[in-house]
């Protein structure tokens, strides 16, 4: 489970835990079977297939290698021959393993190939993007089979220092290394696509507009989901040219990916509807025609809390969707749930449900919680027992009696709740505070 996330936007540190490249080879492969076999169960071979070799030479009835390899169960390795690189595209199938290709195979009508050397492994890689290759050279041409290896094959052989047992060891090694080297590459790739996804889930998350307000804003942000920033949870906080501050809480059903797309859409959509002007039953009316029009299925619903608070701070109307009434604390008196008595259907539940919006008092000096049923819906100990509204109001209460506020207190609640759960929560947890101290 992620930690819980800040409402400032960031992009994510980049992980730390990245994958380590395969050493590269810098000659001749020499006493290395070890390798090759310690990654034996992996190889098609120790699957029962047959390992296969394509030989890509000008003359193969001339070749050193010896008539029959084996692999390390005993069985013959099969091998193709191929003259020039037309042979080669068209014995090139996919249950070929290894390509050994001989360096001094002219690129005999390859267009562009002019004073390149290594012109034709250049092809053959190209050709053969997911195939092991070793290159063929001189015993007096190291140099020339060091940057064939840096130009991507897996090795380099001397030609006349080969024998069946290095040329099979050499194979084994190579197609074990380019499996290696695949996955790492796939591995590396999954990393990138996971963080610009996480920059992309944080982006997603709202920053409050609250310039030239005096209310202090304070939320947090758990999804239930492993290792996601972003769940079917959504929040918001935008202040309008008239001074009233608009906050606002929801929760999509379920916590998926496609839930927290929706209230991603959901809070947007509120956020330009409440800059546009519009609140109330009239606001919670719209958003619902959003929902039903994005929605993937018409059981998916979703809760809402909105609150908007007078420019003088002092008072604020209510409009609840089936969501938990917010909490209230004000100095000198315990903190308490808002009347929900008033309380309409989600969003998408009803067509053409009607909201009430309450009017409520706030007095001078106050603080104003609103949360998902993720804070109180954890299990309390071992039984089956619920948090609760009432188990939440008499926490935060203790917490407040404490001295807790802000950010503070909010991350004593998330980690209380988790604590009486004895665990992490399966259920998004967004919570959000405004205060206002005169």
């Amino acid at each position: 489970m992620p930690a819980p996330i800040p409402r400032q936007r960031a992009i994510p540190a980049v992980e730390s835990d990245q994958a380590q490249a395969a050493p590269a080879v810098g000659g001749p492969l020499k006493e290395e079977a070890h390798h090759t076999e310690a990654a034996a169960g992996n190889t098609h071979n120790a699957a029962g297939a047959t390992l296969t070799l394509l030989l890509i030479e000008d003359d193969p009835a001339g070749s050193p290698i010896v008539p029959e390899l084996r692999d390390p169960s005993g069985k013959p390795i099969r091998v193709r021959t191929a003259r020039n690189l037309t042979e080669a595209e068209r014995l090139l199938t996919d249950d070929v393993h290894c390509i050994l290709l001989d360096l001094a195979l002219a690129a005999t009508g390859r267009a562009g190939a002019g004073d390149d050397e290594l012109a034709v492994l250049k092809h053959v890689l190209k050709l053969a993007p997911r195939h092991a290759v070793l290159a063929l050279t001189a015993s007096g041409d190291a140099e020339r089979g060091a940057e064939a290896v840096r130009v991507g094959a897996q090795d380099y052989l001397f030609r006349d220092e080969l024998d069946g047992r290095l040329l099979s060891r050499a194979i084994r090694y190579a197609v074990e290394r380019k499996r290696s080297d695949t996955a790492e590459r796939r591995l590396a790739e999954g990393r990138v696509r996971a963080q610009e996804n996480r920059r992309l889930e944080r982006g997603l998350l709202p920053t409050p507009l609250l310039e030239g307000s005096s209310l202090r804003f304070a939320a947090r942000y758990r999804p239930g989901r492993s290792r996601a920033l972003l769940g079917g949870d959504f929040y918001d906080t935008v202040r309008t040219p008239d001074g009233t501050v608009h906050a606002m809480i929801g929760d999509v059903c379920g916590h998926g990916p496609d839930e927290a797309a929706l209230g991603v859409e959901l809070r947007i959509a509120w956020r330009a509807l409440i800059l546009a002007g519009l609140c109330g039953d009239e606001l919670l009316g719209t958003l619902q025609q959003v929902l039903e029009h994005e929605r993937a299925d018409e059981e998916i619903f979703a809760t809402l809390c909105t609150v908007d608070i007078s420019p003088d701070g002092r008072r604020a109307g209510l409009c609840l969707a089936g969501h938990p009434s917010p909490l209230l604390a004000r100095p000198g008196r315990p903190a308490e749930l808002l009347p929900y008595d008033n309380n309409g259907p989600a969003l998408g539940l009803l067509p053409g449900a009607r909201w009430p919006r309450m009017q409520v008092e706030l007095g001078a000096e106050w603080s104003l919680m609103l949360y998902t049923d993720g804070l109180i819906e954890g299990r309390v100990g071992a039984g089956g027992e619920r948090l609760g509204q009432d188990g939440m109001l008499a926490m935060v209460r203790r917490q407040l009696e404490e001295g807790l506020r802000g950010e503070n207190l909010l991350r004593a609640a998330v980690h209380e709740v988790r604590r009486l759960n004895g665990g992490e929560l399966t259920d998004d947890v967004a919570v959000v505070l405004l205060d206002r101290v005169p």
